[in-house]
């Protein structure tokens, strides 16, 4: 195909969108990719669909690679088979909803687990059915409270959702091990380098979930790594739970007066200085501090809880509100300490908290008690240093097990970088990375919970098990702009580019006119998409501004060197510039650029500018 400047339906800018924070934001709305409609949403404009278009048209060859069959389902959804699967409710306030002119509640789907599962069960019921995989590339939506980043994170984005069913759980295996070989060949064509990694199934629940992260600055996840290869979310991350020590022989807790000690660093200052050890100085492990927080459950429930964990660590409320999913952390604030009037506030310690809570008069413990649990590194017989629920006053020698309990255990403290690997292969390291896609083996919930069944081969009613498998297509877009982009523009790699080659045609003579003509018709006749800069009136400096801007992975630049027999071709990939012989070679040649091939005899490395 042949696009051509004069006509294009585009408007490059040469300043950055006032709203823009990250460098394919800023290069998408520049170069007249994508427009703002209101935000978190965008308008896709000729190229910037050409490029959604050809992502979608890799992540469907895939697809359809592995034995998928594409659907579509509606965006606009009833309540019900939400309500029935619990995440009407549990999706909180991130989703739209909406009633009609009768009343009835709808949503604007953000994921189609419900649909998909009631469409198979309308359509199936034999194990002869069975294995499916289906799929859809669809518009999703969701209420981010926050959206920003542009394409990275809005509040409608194009997303590929893919389900398997299966009749038993060694299909299910079968199933989710040809998605994760299929999305490493997505993004490997893609051009977008992914890490994958063990993540959370969150709301989504299932057996077995995995990230397919993009390392990137800008990435709103944190992920972890060892040099023996392991990799997750730091979400998903597990603490090695040390050994459980004998109580015998350990000192009784005692409380001693701490005045001016509502933080760990005077806490430790304090001990340091009243009541030093024999064996070496006290550090921030040696305590225990209790911190609050309140749950906002879906239903509106406020709930406060509690989470002891060592002194030298933080609280990721990330972490926590994954253990705790569907719940949201909110900080516990003034008026929370007002209905708890038992908290001390700087001085909190196990003895007000959960199944430690002092009985009222009838034996019954308070309806208020504040829900306790536990970092997985407090385990029995460990001695700490903790608040004794008195301003100014600590309990020393207070052991796990002996002298207090919890409700559970959480793991909500912050990974640290030299943290050691679950599995034992080595200290951990922290990056920062995208969510590009996320596959979960689902197992029987959805399917349960719907009623989803066949006949087995012995005439037995089954569940069926499930998988679910999300791309973020449009997200993919703009990982795959932030990853290539330079000083000067967007980059795309051929297998998505608008075109893969960019003609201009810079220079007021009709030779360099119908040069750059000839050149781009032979080009498109050789199988190529081609955009050619034939804008009459512009001058040749802003022909090449745009042409960086607009990232095409090859530009041919037909100018003044015409007249020596010569056109300057610009590998945008790597930097690289070559003068090409004018002549039956041109067209091979910048065939060759954009495989990026290396240049035949006869091409030196020149400038046209």
């Amino acid at each position: 195909m042949l696009l051509r400047m004069s006509s294009l339906f585009v408007r490059t800018l040469r300043d950055d969108p006032a709203e823009a924070e990250v460098a394919s934001h800023r290069l998408l709305v520049r170069a007249g990719y994508i427009r703002r409609a209101a935000p978190g949403i965008y308008t896709w404009l000729p190229l910037g669909l050409r490029v959604l278009r050809n992502v979608e048209r890799v992540v469907r060859e895939e697809m359809d690679a592995v034995g998928g069959q594409e659907v579509l389902f509606p965006a606009l959804l009833p309540r019900e088979p939400y309500e029935a699967s619990g995440r009407w409710t549990a999706y909180g306030e991130g989703i739209f909803r909406l009633r009609d002119r009768k009343e009835a509640d709808y949503l604007l789907a953000p994921t189609h687990e419900e649909v998909f599962t009631l469409l198979v069960k309308d359509l199936y019921s034999s194990y002869k059915d069975l294995p499916l995989l289906a799929y859809q590339v669809q518009t999703k939506y969701r209420d981010e409270a926050r959206p920003r980043a542009g394409l990275l994170r809005g509040r409608e984005f194009v997303m590929k959702d893919a389900y398997s069913f299966d009749v038993d759980d060694a299909g299910l295996e079968r199933s989710y091990a040809r998605q994760r070989e299929a999305y490493l060949r997505i993004f490997a064509r893609l051009g977008l380098e992914v890490v994958a990694v063990r993540a959370t199934s969150g709301m989504m629940g299932g057996s077995l979930s995995e990230e397919f992260l993009h390392p990137t600055p800008v990435g709103e996840d944190t992920f972890v790594r060892s040099p023996g290869g392991y990799a997750a979310n730091v979400e998903a991350v597990t603490t090695p739970v040390p050994e459980a020590v004998p109580f015998d022989g350990l000192p009784a807790a005692h409380v001693e007066d701490t005045p001016g000690t509502p933080t760990i660093e005077t806490l430790v200052a304090r001990l340091q200085e009243a009541y030093p050890r024999e064996d070496r100085p006290w550090t921030a492990a040696d305590t225990l501090k209790n911190v609050l927080v309140v749950l906002r459950h879906p239903d509106g429930r406020r709930e406060p809880l509690a989470v002891g964990l060592p002194g030298d660590r933080e609280l990721d409320t990330t972490r926590l509100e994954a253990a705790l999913t569907p719940a949201e952390v909110d900080a516990f604030g003034a008026e929370d300490f007002a209905a708890h009037p038992e908290l001390a506030k700087g001085y909190i310690g196990p003895g007000a908290l959960g199944p430690n809570a002092p009985l009222g008069a009838d034996g019954e413990r308070a309806p208020s008690t504040v829900r306790y649990l536990l970092d997985p590194r407090v385990v029995d017989g460990t001695s700490w240093v903790t608040g004794a629920d008195t301003d100014g006053r600590h309990v020393l020698d207070l052991v796990a097990g002996r002298d207090f309990t919890a409700d559970g255990v959480v793991e909500a403290a912050a990974v640290r970088a030299g943290d050691p690997a679950p599995d034992g292969s080595g200290p951990l390291e922290l990056a920062r990375g995208m969510e590009m896609g996320h596959i979960f083996a689902l197992g029987r919930h959805f399917a349960q919970t719907l009623g989803l069944t066949v006949l087995d081969a012995n005439g037995k009613q089954v569940v069926v098990t499930m998988g679910s498998y999300g791309i973020g297509v449009s997200r993919a877009l703009a990982a795959i702009a932030e990853q290539g982009a330079d000083a000067k523009g967007l980059v795309w790699p051929a297998s998505v580019a608008p075109a893969q080659v960019h003609v201009v045609a810079a220079g007021k003579g009709e030779d360099v006119t119908a040069y750059a003509e000839q050149l781009a018709a032979d080009l498109v006749a050789s199988g190529l998409d081609v955009l050619l800069d034939d804008r009459p009136k512009v001058s040749p400096g802003v022909k090449f501004t745009d042409a960086e801007l607009l990232g095409m992975p090859v530009v041919v630049r037909v100018g003044r060197r015409l007249a020596d027999g010569v056109v300057e071709v610009e590998d945008r990939r790597t930097g690289e510039s070559v003068d090409v012989p004018v002549g039956g070679a041109t067209t091979g040649a910048v065939l060759a650029a954009v495989r990026g091939e290396a240049r035949g005899p006869g091409a030196e490395t020149g400038s046209d500018r």
